[in-house]
């Protein structure tokens, strides 16, 4: 083989990829969006603990992916999909190289739906070591609040005083809550984090 030929295969061996991914939260107004930066190499498990991280999340339920008629999920008890492929087995490349979205579904329950769309995706010699969150808008609902029309009814009671659910409700989230807060800095000090 010669060097040039060595060369071009040495270069195949050694590239990456990363996915720019646009994340929003379907059905929520003002739109809950974040636009990350995700390590091809990275596991489906690890994405999901990205996209917690990134839209502020507490990983404190079930969820799934859904690509082109695929499942993808937890191998866990408590969700028990015969026909869902086992989310640690796949990596992000295998799952969202050459395909356009994916959906995110986390708690079943209140029933997130993210449209996760792949804005760009590009080899680079040196892999990405963690996720990075470009930019985003909007709070992240409180967990349990009820999916979006109890975010919708959450977000209604707590701008007005005099509804009879706005001492309550704050007191529920915390003691305040700004729907139109997001915090890049804090996204990405999380995002570090996750392996």
């Amino acid at each position: 083989m010669d060097t040039c030929a060595w060369r071009n295969l040495q270069a195949v061996a050694t590239t990456h990829r990363v996915f720019q991914l646009r994340v929003s939260l379907e059905d929520t107004d003002p739109e809950v969006w974040r636009r990350i930066l995700v390590p091809g190499a990275a596991r489906l498990a690890t994405l999901h603990l990205v996209l917690q991280g990134a839209m502020g999340w507490t990983d404190s339920h079930l969820h799934r992916f859904e690509v082109e008629g695929a499942t993808y999920g937890m191998d866990t008890e408590d969700w028990d999909d015969d026909d869902a492929t086992d989310e640690t087995e796949v990596t992000v490349s295998e799952v969202l190289h050459g395909r356009r979205c994916a959906l995110y579904e986390y708690d079943f329950g209140d029933s997130w739906r993210h449209e996760v769309v792949v804005e760009k995706e590009w080899p680079v010699r040196l892999g990405l070591k963690h996720a990075v969150c470009l930019g985003g808008e909007n709070a992240c609902p409180p967990e349990d609040v009820g999916g979006a029309p109890g975010y919708a009814g959450f977000l209604a009671a707590v701008a007005d005083p005099a509804h009879r659910e706005h001492d309550v409700l704050l007191e529920w989230a915390g003691g305040a809550f700004d729907p139109n807060a997001f915090d890049l800095a804090t996204a990405n000090a999380v995002l570090q984090r996750v392996r």
